[in-house]
């Protein structure tokens, strides 16, 4: 359970044997059919689901809940019981696990320094039971729902001046603790707007939207408590709508929840569902915190952070797993309220920086700016919802590549998710260690995209064929530290680590370049695209100056600002740490790039894109590649493998069949892939 947006995670399964689909056959959508929940296709209806929540029940436990002043819940008089998941399951070592709670146990009272469950997951547990019961009509599917929305209701404080706002943790015995240890902020939890608080807006939106025909009684509830969370956002990010604050010198949204696009994508998702349903408060909701979570989306023309949705206000150089409902809910919002600017930030992030996600090893925890860290659920499903939502035919083949990663295309090349037991890994590491406890995010978001899959059998068809993740070649660093340096260059490691406050130095330190002072970098990758990493400073610093040198010929320069960035603004440190798009091309030949001082310079490191950066996947019906291009230009490449491939526009549109005489053709700006 995530509790803050740097707060890092620190089955093995038989996957389906379905053949990949092949690219250059056309792509429909397989969807649920319109009428009573759980009418599915008939095509869909014959094949065995990935769906499996046998874990996810494990998990649920019965929780006693006594009103108060300040904390009820629908039909607690007659029931006062609800349900909710457990926060982690550690593995006992034998293919079972054990259930436990946040912190550390009070051997006298039973109590959890933070607590057994957490509003967090009872949110987004409730959303899976929501979810697969409209998709196959599972009247116990429908109880979970209904005992978890009710739970994440108990949580909601109803009166005085937190009224609307959630308290995120509870003690097995139903007792809330709005003050866990450690501290989390807000604290108490109910004290302030909260993730807790968008992702119950999430259930109780949904909620809403599920059982608006079913019982009206219990919908009118949830639209009540989906009402009161809006009370409480209108005090705070809701009445900022319009306003702006600075980061390092540029305009971002004041009026995203907690500062987050993040924790607002996940609250636009039940306020899509509500407003789809009828309700006019959460339509307008919808509109104006889309309009907040756009304006962090990035041109990918200016390289970094490649078309992605930022997540956070507090940082230009921070992208996390934990921000990957941006598209998702900017697609669907877009194409509720007819915004196609904000569809198109939608398509840009699943067009152009997914591929780069999948040719970098798949969906590390944090790209800050460099990816790195583990591998979790939450952010694979996040680019394969994201994914699905942009809606393009290349748009769905890439979902299924990224859905891969439960079934073996991660670090440690196995699958992590296992359809006989509904069990999901917590995480793999970058050096392929297995975290084989399974808690209930994991959980959740693993169920999360194979509903996803059971919906989309044609993205499941790629997913599920998919064994291993056999090489990718994506971003290429090389740390100035490492480099050649004038003598006048000094290596200087920060006292604090490589955390400057908004983003971690790449190898844990920088040279300063006193004017004059210079670093080279040898280069070998051909036609590469070269960004300078540069931590720049709030003052004026003067210039870094950026040669490319073949033999003694200089093939092109340029420079970037050193400083500059102004006033931090609400940003943790001054200045930032964010790569920046030198302009030219390498050549195909090996070159020496030189970065030289006319100031003071902190140099991190030299960022090499390849022109074409590619993942292979090895799958049951062979290899399957994928290529994305970084250039405007269309490029023709050696292919990596045989058979046959498309090439598709970063809209996700197809450009026909994409391999001729052991060539790759590579649309500009778009991707293409293979199989065979």
């Amino acid at each position: 359970m995530d509790t803050s947006r740097r707060s890092f995670l620190t089955i093995a399964a038989t996957a389906s044997a379905l053949a990949l689909l092949p690219v250059d056959a056309a792509v429909g959508a397989t969807t649920t059919a319109q009428g009573a929940p759980g009418s599915l296709p008939l095509e869909a209806a014959r094949r065995p689901r990935l769906t499996n929540l046998a874990h996810l029940r494990f998990l649920l436990a019965e929780v006693p809940v006594v009103p108060s002043d300040t904390h009820t819940t629908f039909g607690i008089d007659t029931r006062p019981i609800v349900r909710a998941p457990w926060t982690y399951a550690d593995t006992d070592g034998a293919g079972g696990f054990r259930p436990v709670g946040g912190g550390t146990r009070d051997a006298v009272t039973g109590y959890w320094t933070q607590g057994a469950y957490n509003a967090d997951d009872i949110a987004r547990a409730a959303i899976v039971f929501l979810r697969d019961w409209k998709a196959t009509g599972e009247a116990q599917s429908r109880d979970e729902a209904r005992d978890l929305l009710r739970s994440l209701a108990f949580l909601q404080t109803t009166t005085g001046p937190n009224a609307g706002r959630v308290v995120l943790w509870q003690q097995e015995d139903g007792t809330l603790n709005p003050s866990a240890i450690p501290v989390e902020l807000p604290d108490p939890s109910d004290s302030a707007e909260s993730y807790w608080l968008a992702r119950s807006v999430w259930a109780f939106g949904e909620g809403y939207a599920a059982f608006r025909r079913e019982d009206a009684e219990f919908a009118k509830f949830l639209r009540s408590r989906l009402h009161l969370c809006l009370d409480a956002l209108g005090k705070e990010s809701l009445s900022r709508a319009g306003q702006w604050v600075r980061s390092d010198g540029r305009k971002l949204p004041a009026w995203l929840i907690a500062g987050g696009a993040d924790a607002t994508a996940e609250a636009m998702l039940g306020l899509a569902a509500a407003a789809e349903a009828g309700d006019s408060r959460s339509r307008g909701a919808l509109q104006t915190y889309g309009e907040g979570v756009a304006a962090m989306s990035s041109d990918p023309s200016k390289g970094w952070p490649f078309g992605a949705v930022l997540p956070w206000t507090g940082s230009l150089g921070f992208w996390h797993v934990w921000g990957a409902a941006a598209p998702e809910a900017l697609a669907r919002a877009g194409s509720l309220l007819r915004r196609r600017d904000w569809t198109a930030a939608a398509v840009a992030d699943a067009g152009r920086f997914t591929p780069q996600v999948l040719a970098s090893g798949g969906p590390h925890n944090a790209w800050a700016p460099l990816p790195a860290e583990a591998q979790i659920a939450y952010g694979a499903h996040g680019r394969v919802a994201g994914a699905v939502a942009a809606g393009g035919e290349g748009h769905r083949a890439l979902a299924g590549l990224a859905a891969g990663w439960f079934f073996g295309a991660n670090t440690a090349g196995v699958p992590v998710y296992d359809p006989a037991t509904g069990v999901t890994f917590d995480g793999v590491e970058t050096d392929g260690r297995v975290n084989r406890n399974s808690g209930a995010e994991s959980t959740i978001h693993g169920l999360l995209t194979m509903l996803l899959l059971d919906a989309h059998r044609d993205v499941a068809d790629i997913a599920t064929s998919i064994t291993g993740l056999r090489s990718f070649s994506g971003l290429r660093v090389i740390d100035a530290e490492t480099a050649r340096r004038s003598a006048g260059a000094v290596v200087e490691t920060p006292a604090g680590g490589a955390w400057t406050g908004e983003g971690n130095l790449s190898g844990g330190a920088f040279v300063r370049l006193p004017k004059g002072e210079w670093v080279e970098f040898d280069v070998t990758e051909a036609g590469g695209i070269l960004h300078g990493l540069v931590w720049r400073q709030a003052a004026d610093a003067g210039d870094a100056v950026w040669e490319v040198f073949r033999g003694r010929r200089t093939v092109w320069s340029t420079k970037t600002p050193a400083g500059g960035t102004g006033d931090r603004g609400l940003t943790e440190a001054d200045g930032m740490l964010v790569p920046q798009l030198l302009g030219g091309d390498l050549p195909d030949a090996a070159v020496t790039v030189r970065c030289t001082s006319r100031g003071d310079v902190r140099l991190d490191a030299l960022v090499i894109q390849p022109r074409i950066v590619n993942a292979v996947y090895t799958t049951t019906a062979g290899t399957a590649v994928l290529y994305a291009n970084g250039t405007r230009a269309e490029q023709r490449v050696p292919a990596l493998g045989r058979g046959n491939g498309r090439a598709y526009d970063a809209d996700g549109s197809a450009r026909g069949q994409a391999v001729q005489g052991g060539k790759v053709r590579v649309r500009g700006a778009g991707f293409t892939i293979t199989r065979g």
